[in-house]
């Protein structure tokens, strides 16, 4: 009949075996000897047999599947992530399954409950923007299912977690700035709500505090990751009394921003003001002038990950792990006014 799946029965038969020959040639029982495997799958293949794959994580008590939970898939940074989950997990077996919060918290929790109901080995997550209560989280732990946060961590849940030093990545790139002879320097702050741009905020005023330099309340702006609120905000800081020499963002789109509103009013960048991004998104190699930009792991974070879950489905780790890598500077042109001027010299 057309449509009818082939059964282990059928493969049992055509060969003049039994079916729990055939299963246990199927699932590589070590009691079964090589031949006797190569002659189930060959026959297998040649009948069209697709395994049950619903059954076998009922076996198991979960799918070969890892469920990720991003707030947007198509941000170059997640999707960077992403590719470097699934090259780890698709080593041992895995495949995986990418759902979006859209930075919405009842999205992030139907996200957790449809991947929970779909049986997922595990979870790696980067929480939404509105996430400030955990529980769909601890559910999954109560569940003993290996749960993964990576970017946005949350401290007050014992999960494992993968994020760069966001602290130190500000912190580098404030004092470069310095050390290029500014001392002005306003910040593009994300919302301070979610973890990341909280340590963001905190490098920047470390470095500003230990190069004994003062931080004006008007050169703090919450910024989204948007280029056109970078424009905005960078026309209201250029129209102060005593407007900044430099902008550190937590955002290369809103540095980007920052610079096109500079250059179509007739500042240069470096030479008036230096701009440094966060993300080292492709096209800031491509600008004129070049941006500066923290680099954040994104490829090893999602790497990183996969090791993390893949150690706790395997039973190497129950121990909760958090892993902190080093983010890198990417110096380029939009940042260095010292290389200018000794040019021009």
């Amino acid at each position: 009949m057309k449509g009818k799946k082939t059964t282990i029965h059928e493969i049992a038969k055509a060969l003049n075996t039994t079916a729990s020959t055939v299963s246990r040639a199927l699932n590589n029982n070590p009691r079964i000897s090589e031949e006797t495997r190569n002659k189930v799958l060959k026959m297998a293949q040649k009948l069209g047999y697709e395994p049950n794959t619903m059954a076998a994580s009922l076996r198991r008590g979960h799918s070969k599947i890892i469920g990720i939970i991003v707030p947007y898939a198509d941000r170059i940074f997640f999707s960077s992530v992403i590719r470097g989950i699934e090259e780890e997990v698709k080593k041992s077996g895995y495949n995986v399954i990418i759902c979006q919060s859209h930075e919405k918290i009842d999205h992030e929790i139907d996200d957790v409950n449809a991947l929970m109901s779909a049986q997922v080995a595990g979870i790696i997550i980067s929480i939404s923007r509105e996430t400030t209560s955990y529980d769909h989280l601890k559910k999954v732990m109560d569940k003993s299912k290996p749960l993964v946060l990576f970017d946005r961590t949350a401290e007050s849940i014992n999960t494992s977690s993968v994020a760069i030093d966001d602290f130190q990545g500000a912190y580098s790139a404030v004092n470069h700035l310095i050390e290029n002879g500014y001392k002005r320097i306003a910040f593009f702050s994300g919302n301070k709500k979610v973890s990341i741009f909280r340590e963001r905020f905190r490098g920047y005023q470390a470095a500003m505090k230990d190069n004994d330099l003062p931080i004006p309340d008007e050169y703090i702006i919450e910024v989204p990751s948007d280029v056109e609120q970078g424009k905005l905000v960078t026309a209201k800081l250029m129209h102060l009394p005593n407007p900044p020499d430099a902008i550190c963002s937590s955002s290369d789109f809103s540095a980007l921003g920052a610079i096109k509103w500079l250059k179509e009013n007739n500042y240069t960048v470096p030479g008036d003001v230096g701009v440094i991004g966060f993300g080292n998104d492709p096209f800031t190699q491509y600008l004129e002038p070049t941006m500066t930009s923290v680099d954040q792991k994104s490829m090893d974070m999602g790497k990183t990950a996969a090791q993390v879950l893949l150690e706790q489905l395997e039973g190497k780790n129950s121990i909760a792990r958090k892993v902190l890598l080093s983010p890198e500077l990417m110096i380029r042109d939009s940042s260095q006014k010292l290389s200018i001027k000794k040019a021009a010299v």
